[in-house]
């Protein structure tokens, strides 16, 4: 059956390099891809079992006291706008020299 595909064309490239090598037909390479891409699909993923995350309770360290979070998470924020804002400073104070 002959249809028109668009392909992108880094695949183009890859299809054609394939063939080249192999001394096969564009065309050829094309199906045998496909091919192999739809049996891979219907098998799973090539055999691999499912990925599973299983949560594990952590907790906290001693000491963090979990209503304070808020309060630890905005004191991060003023030391990195501190920061910034030293860098800031001195690359402006830099340039006007």
């Amino acid at each position: 059956m002959r249809t028109t595909l668009t392909l992108e064309d880094d695949l183009v490239k890859k299809l054609k390099r394939i063939a080249l090598d192999s001394g096969r037909t564009f065309e050829d390479v094309v199906n045998t891809t496909l091919r192999r891409g739809i049996d891979c699909g219907e098998r799973g993923e090539l055999g691999l079992s499912p990925f599973r995350v299983e949560a594990k309770a952590c907790g906290f360290r001693t000491g963090v006291d979990r209503n304070r979070l808020n309060q630890i998470y905005d004191g991060l924020r003023t030391e990195d706008f501190r920061r910034q804002l030293r860098r800031e400073i001195a690359r402006v104070g830099k340039s006007a020299r």
